[in-house]
């Protein structure tokens, strides 16, 4: 995709992705910025962990990751307890929940879609919510990153065959969720693990989710030019699930200003993270989620 209609898109580029939508051939893949002011973002959460439970580096205090990893190091290697004192940090920053009939709210944007399968890293339960409110019967399964999630997943249990439908969609949390701390990538011995347990064993993803992540073109929303979790993620998922670049993506990505990048050198970081990101397929709409939301149903018309 290139061009220089909003965004960086051209008619073309729109129609298609419209098009996409409108046929539920497309995975929206949701990333933590999509939470708007619901929840904190990675660095608010990290800065609050480091000050509250002494994280005594002066680098690192933005990396949920590091920050976590240490404070499991510091709690007797008992990465359960300080998944569950994540969960109790969340829900006392959490803010209000989205309103889902915002125009411009983007769960609820995507739910509107016949799409058989979501694929999020959040915790939260926003894109079941949503869909439910758009009078569908939403699933939700864990990824089986770690010995446990398998247990928690009801009908979508490994050894069922999942057939997710537009009215019966599948929500596929990779990273685990709120209501089971435990299965939660948080510190960086998970995210390792979760990245070295794609690699090696392919039928972690169930085949529902292979066909989601091949068979369509994947929508990024919700992670930042600089997300180390969507790099590590999709790096994964290449080791994982080698043809995921037989379709073109797109992701969203707020401009390199908004980020802390000086506007004389905005030009040539959007040319560098465009050839990044381009070895993978994936092109890029540079604009906040809002202003991309906002073009999308405006041309839905």
């Amino acid at each position: 995709m290139s061009g220089t209609g909003p965004g960086g898109l051209n008619d073309a580029d729109w129609d298609r992705l419209l098009d996409q939508l409108q046929q539920g051939d497309c995975t929206p893949f949701i990333g933590a910025g999509a939470c708007g002011r619901s929840l904190p973002t990675g660095s608010e959460l990290s800065r609050r962990l480091a000050d509250k439970y002494g994280y005594p580096f002066p680098d690192g205090r933005d990396d949920l990751a590091r920050v976590t990893q240490y404070m499991v190091m510091e709690n007797s290697n008992d990465a359960v307890y300080v998944k569950k004192r994540v969960r109790r940090e969340l829900e006392e920053m959490a803010g209000e929940d989205p309103d889902f009939t915002d125009p411009l709210e983007p769960h609820a944007l995507l739910a509107d879609f016949p799409i058989t399968t979501y694929l999020t890293t959040n915790y939260d339960d926003f894109l079941v919510r949503a869909l439910t409110q758009a009078g569908k019967r939403p699933q939700h399964a864990i990824c089986r990153w770690n010995t446990g999630p398998d247990r928690v997943n009801g009908s979508f249990a490994a050894s069922v065959d999942w057939n997710p439908q537009p009215e019966q969609p599948l929500v596929y949390h990779l990273h685990g969720s709120l209501e089971h701390p435990w299965s939660m990538v948080v510190t960086e011995d998970d995210y390792l693990e979760f990245i070295t347990r794609l690699a090696a064993d392919r039928e972690i993803l169930p085949t529902a989710i292979h066909e989601a992540l091949t068979a369509r073109p994947l929508l990024f929303i919700g992670y930042g030019l600089r997300d180390a979790t969507f790099r590590y993620l999709f790096k994964g998922l290449q080791s994982a699930v080698p043809v995921i670049n037989q379709r073109a993506h797109l992701s969203v990505q707020r401009r390199p200003w908004h980020d802390g990048t000086p506007q004389k050198l905005e030009q040539a970081t959007i040319d560098y993270f465009s050839k990044f990101y381009g070895r993978w397929r994936i092109s890029i709409y540079w604009g906040t989620l809002d202003e991309f939301v906002s073009e999308l149903r405006r041309r839905m018309g």
